[in-house]
């Protein structure tokens, strides 16, 4: 007996009208792999752990490193990668780098995402 798929129509058709108003409305591919892009940014706990931080408060990288447990280099690491995201910038204080949230849709972005995990 065959195992019938439930994510399939039963019988092959298209809606052509339907299909077309998609098309029409999506991005184009190089907007969709950037898009993509940046929400595999959101897929590594310690870089989800850092926005986290940086939506409480603004803090300096050996903070975020003592709060977290996570060696400076590792945390200065995630930092990086994430401010070429432009999902976070920083500024220089003396000899600390604090890091900071880049806008508020980083802060949109986490909630929407928090409360769709939660539901």
């Amino acid at each position: 007996m065959e195992e019938r798929n439930e994510l399939m129509c039963d019988e092959s058709c298209s809606h052509n009208e339907v299909v077309e108003k998609v098309r029409a409305d999506m991005p184009d591919d190089d907007t969709l792999y950037e898009l993509a892009d940046l929400f595999k940014m959101f897929g590594d706990s310690t870089r989800m752990k850092i926005l986290f931080v940086l939506m409480e408060q603004e803090m300096c990288v050996c903070d975020i490193a003592e709060l977290l447990g996570i060696s400076q280099s590792a945390i200065s690491h995630q930092l990086r990668i994430l401010k070429q995201a432009k999902l976070i910038s920083s500024r220089r204080e003396g000899k600390n780098i604090i890091c900071f949230l880049a806008d508020d849709h980083v802060r949109s972005i986490i909630d929407q995402g928090l409360s769709h995990v939660l539901e």
